[in-house]
C-alpha cells in the first residue's frame, strides 16, 4: 500500500531545505555555486511531486522513486541545516568578540578547512543523487506543475474570519440517553460494584456521552470518588489497576508490583462509593474481567459503586455482563442520532448562530444521508464545508461525498476525505504528527506549536508578517474546524489543551506507520524496514535490546521520547535529532554530549531529576525551546546568551537569591520568560529586558528594590511589550536603609495597555 503522507513529508522537507538555501548559507564563500545548483534541482523535483502523489497508487516504480526521494530530502535538509548552524556559530563568535557588525558570510580564513572540504564533498554527493532522481522522474513520465507550493492559500485565510474559535460545542442529541443512564447509576444497589457497558459503532459519541455523565452534577454529589481510565488497547490486568491508581494519585506511578498497586488503590478508595469509567475497551478476555472485577469487589465493602464501560465490541459488553451477573438487556446500546440533530451539528460548524444560506439548504438532505446518524461524521462534514467556499459545496458533495462506498467504515472514509482536503501539506504533517502521542492524550497548546515549529512544519512565507507561533495557531484552528482535533479548556480557563478522537487517532496513526515506533514496557515490535523518524522508548526495562534498537536507528531519528537514562555515548550518536524528550528519575546531570546535537530545536526535561545543565548546552544555536518546568534544575548555564535562536524558556525558580545568566538581553528571539531576577552587576540589571521585544504571556520581575529610579525602570521598556497579558512586580521584604524610591520605579515600569493582569 502506498504511503498516503510521503509526498507531504517530502514537500515539507524540500521546502524547508529551500528556505535554508535561500538564507545566509547561500552566501558562504566556497558554497554559493554548489548550493545554487542544488537549489535548482530541488525546485525541479518539487514541481513534479503532485503528479507523483497521484500516480503512486497505480505505479510501484513511482512509489520506489518517492521513497528514494524522501531519503535524499532528509539528507539535503540535514546538510543545509549544518551549514546554517555554522552561520549561527559565526554570528555568536563575532558578537562575542564585540564586533560592531556581524558578517553574513564566511571568508576562507575563518572557515575550518576540514569542515569546508567535508561540506563540499557532501554537497557534491547530494547534487549527484538529485540529478539521478531528476532523470528518473523524466523516465517515469512525471509531469511538472510549476508554481505549486505548500504555502497557505488565500481561501484558508478567508475562513479565519468566521466565528470558529475555541469552545467545544455542547453535546447534541444525547440528553435523553444521559438522563436514563444517570437515573440508573443513582438507583439504590445492594451490589458492591455494578456495571453498565455503553455499546455502539465508532463515531456514535460513546466517549462524549460518558464524559457528560462523568461531569454531571448529580454524579458528583452521589459518588465520593470518580476515576476515568482510557484503555484503548489490550492491557494486562495489572496495567489496568495501575491506570486506575495513576488517576487516583493524579500523577505518575512507578511501582509495578500488583499487590502494592492494589493496596494503594484500596487506601485511596477507603470505604467511599466510587464511579469508574473504562473508556474505549477492546479486550473481551473473560478471564481478565473475572480477575479484574473479583479484585475490585474485594477492595471496598461499601455498596453502590458503579463501573461504566464504553466499547465498540459486543463481546466486551457480554464479558463484563457475565462477570457482574447482569441481565443481557442491562447493556446500553447507543443508537444513531436523528437527522435533525445531525443537521444541528453541521449547521453549528458551518454558520454558527447565523442563518442557513441557500447553498447549504440545497444540499441538506444529501449531506444528512452521508452522516448516517453518526455525530462524528456530521461534525467532520460540517468542518469540511466551513473550510470551503459556498460555491464549492455542491461539487464537494456530488464529486466525492456521494461517491463514497456504503461498504466498509463510512466514518473513516469521511475522515480520510477531510484529511485529503486540508489546505496545505504542512497542516497534514501537523495532523499526522499527533500519532506519536498515545490515544486519549491531552496536549497543551503551546507545547504542540513548539513541537511543530521544531519539526519544520511552521515555515514562514517570505511575504508574510506572521511569526511561526501565529502560523501554528492558525493550523490548530483549521484542525479544530475540521473536527480532527478537540479543544479542552481547564476549569480555571488558564490553559488550553487538545485531544483527538480515537477514530481520528487511528487515521493519524495509519499516515505515519512507516516513520514511527512506540516501545513501552511490554511491547518491542519493529515490523518494517523503513528508517524510523519518531521513536518513543522506555529504557527502564529490557535495556540492552532497546539500546541496540536505538543505536540502529540513531542516524535517522528526528524525534525521540525517552523514559530512563540516556548515556553520554548513546546521546552523541543521535546526530540528526531535532526533538528530545528526556524523562529520567536517576540521572542528575544532562550528558555533556548534548552540545554535539547541532540540529536540536526542542529539548524537554520537564519533571526529570536532572539538576545540572552542562555549559555545552549553550552550543545549540538552533535551539528554539528549552522546557525545564518541574525539573530539579537549580541554575542555568553561564553561556545562555549564546542561544540566539531561543524563543521559549519554560523554567521557574522561586529562589530569591537565584542569579539570571549574564546578558539575557542578547536573546532577542525570546518570547517565553517566566521570571527575571534583577541583579546588581552589569548584564543582570533590569535593562536586559529592554531588548526582549517579543516577550508574551506572563512575566514575573523580582528584586525591584535594586532598580534606581524611574529612568532605570524605563530601561525594561515594558510599555513596548504588547503581548504580555500578566505582569507581577516584586520588591524584597527585608531591605537596608529607608531611602526607598518604589513609586518612581513603579512609574517607570508602566506596562502596555494590552496588559490584563497586574500583581504588585
Amino acid at each position: 500500500m502506498a504511503d498516503a503522507l510521503i509526498s507531504s513529508t517530502i514537500q515539507v522537507t524540500l521546502e524547508r531545505a529551500l528556505s535554508l538555501a535561500s538564507d545566509r548559507i547561500g552566501l558562504l564563500v566556497g558554497f554559493k555555486k554548489d548550493v545554487a545548483g542544488m537549489t535548482r534541482s530541488l525546485r525541479l523535483i518539487n514541481a513534479v511531486l503532485a503528479n507523483a502523489e497521484a500516480k503512486q497508487n497505480q505505479d510501484g516504480a513511482v512509489q520506489e522513486w518517492l521513497k528514494s526521494l524522501e531519503e535524499v530530502a532528509y539528507e539535503v535538509d540535514n546538510l543545509l541545516d549544518e551549514l546554517h548552524y555554522e552561520s549561527l556559530h559565526h554570528q555568536v563568535e563575532s558578537r562575542n568578540r564585540h564586533k560592531l557588525k556581524v558578517c553574513c558570510f564566511f571568508s576562507f580564513s575563518n572557515i575550518n578547512l576540514a569542515f569546508r572540504w567535508r561540506m563540499a564533498s557532501k554537497v557534491r554527493d547530494i547534487k549527484l543523487k538529485l540529478n539521478e532522481i531528476n532523470q528518473e522522474a523524466n523516465g517515469l513520465g512525471l509531469v511538472s506543475r510549476l508554481g505549486m507550493t505548500a504555502a497557505l492559500p488565500a481561501a484558508v485565510g478567508d475562513t479565519r474570519s468566521q466565528q470558529t474559535d475555541s469552545v467545544v460545542a455542547p453535546m447534541i442529541g444525547r440528553t435523553n440517553d444521559e438522563s436514563k443512564i444517570v437515573k440508573m447509576l443513582l438507583s439504590p444497589s445492594e451490589k458492591v460494584v455494578s456495571g453498565l457497558p455503553i455499546t455502539g459503532m465508532g463515531g456514535l459519541g460513546k466517549t462524549t456521552l460518558a464524559k457528560s455523565i462523568y461531569n454531571n452534577q448529580q454524579i458528583d454529589e452521589h459518588f465520593q470518588k470518580k476515576i476515568w481510565v482510557c484503555v484503548s488497547k489490550k492491557v494486562p490486568v495489572v496495567e489496568l489497576f495501575k491506570l486506575m491508581l495513576v488517576q487516583l494519585m493524579k500523577g505518575k506511578v512507578e511501582v509495578d508490583d500488583r499487590n502494592v498497586i492494589v493496596e494503594h488503590i484500596q487506601n485511596q478508595l477507603g470505604e467511599k462509593r466510587y464511579f469508574l469509567v473504562l473508556d474505549d475497551v477492546w479486550d473481551d478476555d473473560q478471564a481478565l474481567w473475572d480477575d479484574f472485577f473479583t479484585t475490585l469487589k474485594g477492595l471496598n465493602p461499601t455498596n453502590g459503586s458503579w463501573c461504566l464501560v464504553t466499547t465498540r465490541l459486543g463481546p466486551v459488553a457480554h464479558s463484563v455482563s457475565r462477570v457482574l451477573r447482569m441481565m443481557e438487556n442491562e447493556a446500553y446500546p447507543l443508537g444513531k442520532l436523528p437527522d435533525d440533530h445531525c443537521w444541528s451539528i453541521i449547521k453549528e460548524k458551518v454558520v454558527g448562530e447565523g442563518e442557513e444560506p441557500d447553498e447549504l439548504k440545497a444540499i441538506k438532505e444529501r449531506v444528512i444521508e452521508r452522516c448516517d446518524g453518526l455525530p462524528l461524521a456530521a461534525s467532520v462534514i460540517g468542518g469540511l464545508l466551513s473550510l470551503k467556499r459556498k460555491e464549492e459545496w455542491r461539487s464537494i458533495l456530488e464529486n466525492r461525498l456521494l461517491s463514497m462506498s456504503g461498504d466498509g467504515d463510512r466514518v473513516m472514509q469521511i475522515l480520510k476525505f477531510s484529511f485529503d482536503n486540508l489546505p496545505s501539506q504542512y497542516i497534514k504533517k501537523c495532523f499526522a504528527h499527533w500519532s506519536i502521542f498515545p490515544k486519549d492524550s491531552e496536549k497543551e497548546r503551546n507545547m504542540l506549536i513548539e513541537l511543530w515549529m521544531a519539526e519544520g512544519f511552521l515555515q514562514v512565507d517570505a511575504t508574510s508578517q506572521m511569526m511561526m507561533e501565529e502560523i501554528g495557531m492558525n493550523y490548530l484552528r483549521i484542525l479544530l474546524q475540521s473536527s480532527l482535533l478537540e479543544e479542552i479548556i481547564d476549569k480555571s480557563e488558564t490553559s488550553i489543551s487538545y485531544k483527538m478522537h480515537d477514530l481520528v487517532h487511528d487515521l493519524a496513526e495509519s499516515m505515519s506507520k512507516s516513520t514511527k515506533v512506540i516501545i513501552d514496557r511490554d511491547t518491542y515490535i519493529v515490523d518494517n524496514g523503513d528508517q524510523i523518524r519518531y521513536l518513543a522508548i522506555d529504557l527502564s526495562s529490557g535495556r540492552e535490546d532497546r539500546e541496540k534498537l536505538l543505536e540502529s536507528q540513531s542516524m535517522s531519528l528526528h524525534t525521540l521520547f525517552v523514559n530512563g537514562d540516556l548515556s553520554d555515548d548513546m546521546l552523541m550518536k543521535l546526530k540528526n535529532l531535532y526533538v528530545l524528550f528526556l524523562s529520567t528519575e536517576t540521572t542528575q546531570e544532562l550528558p555533556v554530549s548534548i552540545g554535539k546535537l547541532i540540529h536540536l530545536r526542542y529539548v524537554n526535561l520537564s519533571k526529570s531529576s536532572i539538576s545540572i545543565l552542562p555549559d555545552s548546552l549553550c552550543k545549540l544555536y538552533n535551539l528554539q525551546t528549552l522546557a525545564l518546568s518541574g525539573s530539579q534544575v537549580k541554575d542555568l548555564p553561564k553561556g545562555m546568551c549564546d542561544l540566539i535562536s531561543l524563543r521559549h524558556l519554560h523554567y521557574y525558580n522561586d529562589d530569591e537569591e537565584f542569579q539570571m545568566p549574564l546578558e539575557m538581553g542578547r536573546l532577542t528571539c525570546l518570547q517565553t520568560l517566566e521570571f527575571f531576577n534583577v541583579g546588581r552587576e552589569k548584564g543582570r540589571r533590569i535593562g536586559e529586558l529592554g531588548s526582549l521585544k517579543n516577550l508574551k504571556g506572563k512575566l514575573e520581575i523580582r528584586n525591584l528594590q535594586l532598580v534606581k529610579g524611574k529612568e532605570g525602570a524605563e530601561e525594561a521598556k515594558l510599555s513596548e511589550k504588547a503581548n504580555l497579558f500578566r505582569l507581577e512586580l516584586e520588591w524584597a521584604l527585608d531591605r537596608e536603609g529607608d531611602d526607598y524610591n518604589d513609586e518612581d520605579v513603579l512609574d517607570g515600569l508602566r506596562p502596555h495597555p494590552n496588559l490584563k493582569e497586574l500583581v504588585i
